[in-house]
């Protein structure tokens, strides 16, 4: 009896690290890669290809991966549990919104303030605003409603921001709010649930019996 509890525990225990080193590294990898993109900065097809990594493909992983690991279970008859779809929600803000926080480091990092005008606005979805300096240097990327781009701003205001002149961090006005307790309550979730479904499932692959 005591063997068979001894042989429970080291299989749980197996079971729970294998889980957190996967979701670690999907909800990590998710905020990493989005994060880095702005910061190195890295160049246009890597920070794509790191995007796709970041929003999809990991965010995926982390659910898909613990239910295809499944052994004895048939394919037809697998299910997920509910706390899988928790790191795949988490997974992908992570990746959207940890881009901001890069955009944020790298400005404090090689941003630039300077007198911009507004070059064009626009209001369909997300405002955004095209800049460019008052000596005549466009601005790259877009100034994001967020970031200041406000519906009462149109073509030819004057705006003071803080810009990436590597073309690659947005540019700001200075008053972005800090996403660093949303991001650390995102990725925690993301750890936590795909921890706990993950060893869910391998419960419910050992306790299978071909019925």
């Amino acid at each position: 009896m005591a063997d068979v509890m001894s042989g429970d525990g080291t299989r749980i225990g197996s079971d729970l690290v294998r889980w957190l080193v996967l979701s670690l590294l999907c909800a990590g990898g998710s905020l990493g890669l989005s994060w880095l993109g702005p910061v190195v900065p890295l160049p246009t097809v890597v920070r794509g290809v790191g995007g796709l990594f970041a929003i999809l493909i990991l965010p995926l992983a982390s659910s898909l991966v613990p239910v295809l690991f499944l052994r004895r279970v048939p394919r037809k008859k697998r299910k997920m549990a509910w706390q899988l779809i928790v790191p795949v929600i988490a997974g992908v803000a992570l990746g959207v919104f940890g881009s901001g926080a890069g955009d944020a480091t790298a400005l404090a990092d090689r941003g630039v303030w300077a007198d911009a005008v507004v070059v064009s606005a626009d209001y369909s979805s997300t405002n955004h605003c095209d800049l460019r300096t008052v000596d005549g240097r466009d601005i790259s990327p877009s100034l994001s409603e967020s970031d200041g781009c406000q519906d009462t701003t149109s073509k030819g205001d004057e705006l003071r921001v803080r810009y990436d002149p590597e073309g690659v961090a947005s540019p700001d006005d200075g008053h972005t709010s800090s996403d660093g307790v949303f991001l650390a309550t995102l990725f925690g979730a993301a750890v936590v649930m795909g921890t706990w479904g993950g060893v869910r499932q391998s419960r419910w692959d050992r306790s299978y019996d071909g019925a």
